[in-house]
């Protein structure tokens, strides 16, 4: 799945959640998104299964705050989400066990994520 539009991609998560990977795990995913293409969504994941609201969490296991602009990038495979947080594109806070769990909760979406 090719990512343009933020709200849609997310609007689309929960389907592509591997709910096997997912099975075991409680956790909330903050994503603070800047600019045009900003903003502010929650991601769950519970029980093999996924939500998404906007907005934000009181309480997030994982933070992770871009521009909304590479987010569609590590998206779509263009920009590597590792080499991004290394560089500072990329602030990641909270658990970050959690935050490299991403890619294998929804394989296929993002190579390089």
């Amino acid at each position: 799945m090719r990512a343009s539009g933020l709200k849609e991609f997310f609007r689309q998560l929960p389907s592509k959640l591997d709910a096997e990977a997912a099975e075991d795990l409680d956790a909330v995913y903050q994503f603070d998104l800047s600019g045009a293409q900003g903003g502010q969504y929650v991601v769950t994941i519970r029980e093999g299964a996924c939500q998404v609201k906007e907005g934000r969490h009181d309480d997030p296991h994982v933070v992770l705050s871009m521009a909304g602009e590479d987010c569609v990038k590590v998206l779509n495979g263009e920009l590597s989400g590792p080499a991004a947080a290394m560089s500072g594109r990329i602030r990641i806070s909270g658990d970050m066990a959690l935050a490299m769990q991403l890619r294998a909760l929804f394989p296929g979406i993002g190579e390089q994520m």
